[in-house]
Order: structure tokens, then sequence, then C-alpha cells
């Protein structure tokens, strides 16, 4: 007889939201963007990504192996307080993101792959196993957030790339565009953003590629139309807006490490027993609450992932 036993942070059934509730939601939110009736409550939201043609795609299907243990993050909190230094360095960005132009899109995959291929987003996504995920987010600044993320497993997109045997490393690129994104005029930083995962992380089941969030399109302002999600890992890993993907047997140099080395490296595995060199990292602001909770060795997902890293040495580099 097969008994499963489920990962450690696998909310218990009897403690989740009904799923008919969280269903219910979604379609009378839905029916009133079909309507027009809810137009109050959509502007204060700035999420919708009304102009994606990806729209009728959502909403996907939950897995139900990814949960939480704590309260997803509500979408306004989750969507007016961000991260994309492309568009300015403040974290009500927001508005200014929203002059991103999402299509047209292509993702090219090249380096060390059977075959260099360019694809256009919305064709991409047509290939790939739309699903839901619940998902932690921990950023390197002790915040922390929870999201219904929407997308598909990033090895799905592994393997139809089909790498040879020389890669080692899977490299993560966005746009550049200075006059649609201004914040790429400053010439101190090192774009465009790169970012990049060893072929193992790639492959580990967590690892996702997100292209909605809470039962729509992703906004622009959280990486639309493609980003990267890696639970385990502080937030500045998960590059937002990707325009190429490349396999490499070199390790790639992330944006954040040639910025500062001393203080973002190449792994940026979550835990708090290693502090940032300006602060601790031993507990997380909770986005939407006035929570502050304690922060988990690779944020809850150690069971997971921690045997990736065990013929590593165990010290500071690794997470950071």
């Amino acid at each position: 007889m097969l008994i499963k036993n489920p990962p450690r942070w696998m909310l218990r059934e009897n403690s989740a939201t009904d799923e008919h509730v969280y269903l219910n939601r979604r379609a009378f939110m839905k029916g009133v963007g079909a309507i027009g009736a809810g137009a109050g409550l959509l502007q204060a939201t700035p999420s919708l990504g009304a102009e994606d043609p990806s729209a009728s795609l959502y909403p996907v299907k939950r897995n139900e192996s990814f949960t939480l243990d704590r309260p997803i993050t509500p979408e306004e909190a989750n969507t007016t307080y961000n991260n994309f230094y492309e568009f300015g360095s403040h974290k009500r960005i927001y508005k200014l993101a929203q002059h991103l132009k999402i299509r047209p899109w292509a993702v090219k995959i090249d380096g060390h792959v059977a075959q260099e291929m360019t694809l256009d987003i919305d064709d991409l996504l047509k290939k790939m196993p739309l699903e839901e995920r619940l998902y932690r987010h921990r950023c390197v600044e002790a915040w922390s957030m929870t999201v219904p993320w929407s997308g598909f497993p990033l090895r799905k997109l592994i393997e139809l790339a089909a790498p040879t045997h020389r890669a080692k490393y899977v490299q993560f690129e966005t746009f550049k565009d200075k006059r649609m994104a201004p914040g790429q005029k400053q010439r101190w930083y090192p774009w465009p953003y790169t970012e990049g995962l060893t072929i193992d992380e790639a492959m580990n089941d967590l690892a996702f590629m997100v292209t909605g969030a809470y039962g729509r399109p992703l906004p622009k302002q959280m990486g639309s139309p493609l980003r990267l999600a890696t639970p385990w890992k502080y937030g500045f890993k998960s590059i937002k807006s990707i325009v190429r993907i490349s396999f490499t047997s070199r390790k790639p140099v992330s944006f954040w490490e040639d910025v500062q080395p001393s203080e973002y490296g190449f792994w940026a595995n979550v835990n708090p027993a290693f502090s940032h060199p300006r602060w601790s990292q031993s507990t997380e602001q909770v986005l939407g609450t006035s929570k502050r909770v304690k922060t988990l060795l690779y944020n809850g997902y150690a069971e997971e992932v921690a045997g990736l890293y065990k013929d590593l040495p165990q010290n500071r580099d690794l997470f950071f």
C-alpha cells in the first residue's frame, strides 16, 4: 500500500479555505469585469492586464501540492509595493510600470541547446501546462508576501529547449529599452537585468515560470508577461519580464552580484542565521499586515531543496 507523506509546509486540508469559496470569488470577479459593474473596485487594484491577449486563459486550475501555512497576501498590497528597478528605485513603481509594452513579446532560447529558438509569448503559453501554485516570497530587504502564482514548471521549458550535456547553468535576461523604462538610463547599473540558476536548481519542481497572479494575467509591475519564481531564494533571484534564456557552461554573474558582490551573491538562498551586511534576516515583515514573523530556512522549503546543496560548503556564501 502506498502511503503519501505530504511536505511539512503543506496546509492541512481542514485548515484551508474551501475551494468553492475561492472559485466563487474568482468567478464573481470575472463576471464583474465582463459586465463592467465593478469598475470602481477594479480601479483600486492596478493589476488587471486588460490589454493582455492571454486573459482568456485564466483562472487556471490550482495544483494542490503547493499550498501555504499562512493567508494569501491581499492583492492590492502585492500589486502596489514592488521592486522593478527598470522603472525606478522606489516601491510605488506600479504606475510607471504600466508603460511596459507586453506585446509583441518574444523569448529567445539559446546557448548549449539542441536547437536555438525564439518563441512568441502566446505560442509559448499554448505549449505549456498552466497551473496555479501558492508560494511564499521572501525579499532580501526582510519583507515577505504570499502569492497565488499562475504559470508552468521551469523544467517543462527546459525539456522543450533540450539542453546538451555542456549546459550547467541557466541564465535569464530581461528587456533593455531605455525609452520605455527610464530606470535603465542609470548608467551605474549593469543593464539588462540578468539572473542565473544551476541546471539542478532549474529542474527542481519548485522552480516556476510565472505568467499570471490572482487568477489573471501577470500585472506589469510584477514582471509581465513572464517572470521566474524561486521561493526558497531571496526575491531578487526571481527575475522579471524575461526575453532571453541561455544555457551555458559558465556560472552567470547576476545583476545584483555585479553591483555589490559582498552583499548579493549567486546563490541567495534564504537562511535566517546569516544576516545581510546591513540588517538581520532572522525575521520578516509580512506585507499587508502588522505582523513580523520568524524567517525559515530556505523560506520553509528546506525539505524540497536542501539536497541540492549537500555537497557545497554550508557557509554564508551559499546564502548570499
